[in-house]
């Protein structure tokens, strides 16, 4: 099992911003209520995935705290790679952890600040113009190239 980091205050807010919790009142919030609220949170993140067409039903998540743990028995690499980065770039995820074949080892770039596809293309893909190569190894998180933040990872294809 591998386990990617993610910047956890970045990305695409599907959770919602809820009211102070009890923690955060002072009281200990009940075994019940933490259960119901990471439900919501894996049923939200389900719901991402099968917008992005990335859930073909096969798809287990598992949340403890920050860290969400994808399990599927159909998907080939790219897929699992593409689930990774969909879970991993949610508003409040840290981490991801997820099976891989040894053989894969999937390259994954975090965006800076002040980057563009084209600097990341030239960089990994020796040629600015490849840029569209990243956006398609993207798709469907990424709807256009010019909308990539920074502390977003993406997807780095193989090089051909």
């Amino acid at each position: 099992m591998a386990i990617w980091d993610f910047v956890k205050d970045t990305g695409k807010s599907i959770f919602g911003k809820a009211e102070a919790s009890p923690a955060e009142a002072g009281a200990e919030p009940s075994k019940p209520a933490q259960k119901d609220a990471t439900q919501a949170k894996v049923e939200a993140l389900k719901k991402e995935l099968r917008t992005l067409g990335l859930d073909a039903g096969d798809v287990h998540l598992t949340l403890k705290g920050d860290t969400v743990k994808v399990e599927s028995r159909g998907a080939n690499r790219e897929t699992m790679e593409k689930l990774i980065l969909a879970v991993g770039n949610i508003e409040g995820i840290s981490k991801v952890e997820a099976d891989m074949p040894e053989d894969a080892k999937p390259q994954f770039h975090t965006v800076a600040k002040g980057e563009t596809l084209s600097a990341i293309a030239k960089e990994y893909l020796g040629d600015a113009s490849k840029y569209h190569a990243i956006f398609e190894a993207n798709r469907p998180m990424l709807s256009d190239p010019d909308k990539i933040y920074p502390g977003q990872k993406l997807r780095i294809p193989q090089a051909t």
